[in-house]
């Protein structure tokens, strides 16, 4: 599927962004997870759009946070600043992927990113990363996976507050 054709479904759907699905708290962390496995950081192609890559061995021992974003998304414009803020504050220990569902050309990115002072990397969705995430019926939906690579509660649809997630951030990085 494409990206526009995506985007179409949204907006179609409604990608009005909701105030539900808060994540759960934090437990002990489970055992790592295997490739494959049902509630894992899925194990796709993460590329920047530096072309820096991201592999799972690579993101072993860091709190990940994936989010799926646009451009033209309010409620997704207002979360970058909280976003950049949580990953400035844990910067060696988590990791936010902002994953771009749209389709602007690289300098009108570049911009973008200047211009909200976005400090996270931002990954072009592809399929393989819609089809692991089982294509998000909102914008923004961010997950979030602890230490071991298992997803900590429910996805957060909806913009994220610094407020909302700072305390349980924390306390995943904590964890041995």
């Amino acid at each position: 599927m494409s990206t526009k054709a995506l985007i179409a479904i949204l907006l179609i759907c409604g990608v009005a962004a909701c105030d539900g699905g808060k994540t759960e708290a934090a437990g002990k962390p489970k055992t790592g997870c295997t490739a494959g496995q049902a509630d894992c950081l899925p194990d796709v192609k993460y590329v920047d759009t530096t072309g820096k890559a991201y592999t799972l061995d690579q993101l072993k021992g860091k709190v990940v946070l994936v989010n799926f974003w646009a451009t033209w998304c309010h409620p997704c414009q207002k979360e970058i600043p909280d976003l950049s803020k949580l990953a400035d504050k844990y910067k060696k220990d988590v990791l936010v992927l902002g994953v771009l569902t749209d389709s602007p050309s690289d300098n009108e990115l570049l911009n973008f990113q200047s211009d909200f002072a976005m400090s996270y990397p931002v990954v072009r969705a592809s399929s393989d990363i819609l089809t692991a995430f089982h294509y998000p019926q909102a914008l923004p939906t961010t997950y979030m996976f602890d230490k071991g690579g298992h997803q900590v509660g429910q996805p957060h649809l909806g913009a994220i507050r610094l407020d909302d997630y700072d305390q349980q951030i924390a306390g995943l990085v904590a964890q041995k």
